[in-house]
């Protein structure tokens, strides 16, 4: 789809120009949602913790589909998401595009980006 690859490419030039880097795949773009979302700024997180970042980021952007649902939040103040619906069976490449989808929607929706 023509234009879910327009849209990617000026959501990666829009990253690049504000946070300092390109990020190179959907994991990058994850990860500084999961941040957005975590809501304790720019601190140090270890390995694990990224992992968690980028799971809350995939349950967010994936519940504009009616995926995830958020249950609530932990005495850390981490996010905790449920499934609502099974995701479809579909390829690597599908899903990724799946999750690009609601990311671009994320970004339009939480942030006002228009691209």
């Amino acid at each position: 789809d023509f234009n879910l690859v327009k849209s990617w490419k000026d959501l990666q030039n829009f990253l690049k120009a504000n946070v300092g880097k390109k990020p190179s795949d959907v994991k990058g773009v994850l990860f500084l949602i999961g941040v957005q979302e975590l809501g304790k700024g720019n601190i140090i997180f270890t390995k694990e913790e990224k992992q968690d970042l980028i799971h809350i980021a995939t349950c967010k952007v994936l519940s504009y589909g009616g995926f995830y649902e958020l249950e609530g939040y932990d005495k850390e103040g981490w996010p905790h998401w449920k499934v609502v619906k099974p995701l479809p069976f579909v390829d690597l490449f599908l899903q990724e595009n799946l999750l690009k989808h609601y990311i671009i929607h994320f970004f339009r929706n939480e942030i006002g980006l228009h691209i």
